[in-house]
């Protein structure tokens, strides 16, 4: 997932291991777009190349606006935003426990 967002060139990637932590997800994807039109691109990316494997999602928030949007599979929850919504919400402020797996 981290690797379809890089693809439509998401900025600042983060992937968070979850697992023990929440029941919500075992991992959270949480990238930035410069612009809402960019956070559409990145969503709908990272949905097509998961539609292609067969892998449908169980849901997807806030794409009308596209500021936050959010592509939830079920085990890994992507969060897509633009990048003062992220400066706002500091949405891996509330995991600072995670750990933060490495991109390759």
């Amino acid at each position: 997932m981290a690797n379809a967002a890089l693809d439509k060139k998401a900025k600042d990637v983060l992937v968070l291991n979850l697992k023990g932590m929440t029941v919500i997800a075992d991992y959270f994807v949480i990238c930035s777009g410069e612009s809402t039109t960019h956070v559409r691109s990145i969503a709908e990316g990272v949905e097509d190349r998961f539609s292609k494997a067969g892998i449908k999602p169980l849901g997807i928030e806030g794409l009308n606006y596209s500021h936050w949007v959010l592509i939830d599979y079920g085990d890994v929850i992507i969060h897509i935003f633009e990048d003062a919504t992220r400066d706002f919400y500091e949405l891996e402020k509330l995991w600072m426990d995670a750990e933060r797996v490495p991109l390759s």
